[in-house]
């Protein structure tokens, strides 16, 4: 019994994993969450005039700014517009068309 216990902690070991500690590892990609954040080419308020790209499942058109998505409501494909960003997320942002 003593043998195969000092087998099992020796495999443990070898393989960088210890479960006696209680400190737990941070996942591989918690360095990117951290202290940088995602530089945006715009900000929330901003107008720019786009040309829609695409369309996205629930019907949202879809322009790049910069090379940043920006979804946009009731909009068409090939339609050029003069939208306002109302909202930025992880990666992409919401805007409205302004009416001209």
């Amino acid at each position: 019994m003593r043998l195969n216990l000092l087998f099992n902690i020796k495999i443990i070991v070898k393989r960088g994993r210890c479960t006696f500690s209680p400190k737990k590892r941070a996942p591989r990609n918690a360095k990117n969450k951290r202290g940088k954040g995602i530089d945006y080419p715009f900000e929330i308020g901003d107008e720019y005039e786009v040309d829609i790209e695409d369309m996205t499942p629930r019907g949202d058109g879809v322009a790049k700014i910069k090379g940043f998505p920006v979804f946009i409501c009731n909009a068409k494909p090939k339609e050029h517009l003069k939208v306002k960003i109302t909202d930025i997320g992880s990666g992409c942002a919401d805007a409205e068309i302004v009416p001209s």
